[in-house]
């Protein structure tokens, strides 16, 4: 098995070191975040040293993924993780539903509940929460989000580090440009 390094030790990072934990295709072999040394583990994993240390620790794991919620954070700590010889472990729930046909890029995380569907295309670094749907034939931009039970509808588009937060919808066929934000329960028709 692959030695997987989690960038991000808060709330979605542990949720991601569940989700490996569970399906047992990686093992855990620590985790990064910039509350060490004042964090040394979560459970038994170590906290093995802050972000900008990542590059020194190319040695302990094979691959990594980063669970930063902000966006423009997980793209920017994601490119310093290719620059340092790291592979991009993308991460799914057991209890997610992907498409056979879908295309998920690399780091990206699909959290219990999610649905991906038919034709879907996922760029690098997304972030699908739980029970958040991406319907038939959409298309999420590296970095986007999808929060908790957020939705798309079949053919929607949204944009590069764009953020559906938690409830919010995409009508059919809808687009939503690079890097805006919807509320949570926002609902964009066409």
């Amino acid at each position: 098995m692959k030695r997987l390094l989690i960038v991000g030790a808060g709330g979605h990072g542990r949720s991601v070191a569940e989700a490996v934990l569970d399906s047992g295709g990686y093992v855990v072999v620590g985790f990064l975040d910039d509350s060490f040394p004042e964090l040394k583990q979560v459970w038994d994993v170590p906290v093995l040293g802050k972000v900008a240390d990542m590059a020194q620790l190319r040695s302990v794991a094979d691959c990594a993924v980063v669970t930063f919620g902000n966006n423009l954070l997980r793209q920017r700590v994601t490119a310093g993780l290719r620059a340092a010889g790291f592979l991009l472990a993308t991460v799914l729930h057991q209890r997610a539903i992907v498409s056979p046909t879908a295309v998920i890029g690399d780091g990206s995380a699909i959290m219990a509940g999610a649905i991906i569907g038919t034709g879907a295309r996922l760029g690098d670094g997304v972030i699908v929460n739980c029970a958040a749907v991406v319907d038939h034939h959409c298309h999420v931009g590296d970095f986007g989000h999808l929060g908790v039970n957020a939705a798309m509808a079949g053919g929607s588009v949204l944009g590069a580090t764009a953020w559906m937060q938690a409830g919010s919808v995409l009508g059919c066929g809808v687009k939503i440009e690079a890097g805006r934000v919807l509320e949570p329960g926002e609902a964009v028709r066409s």
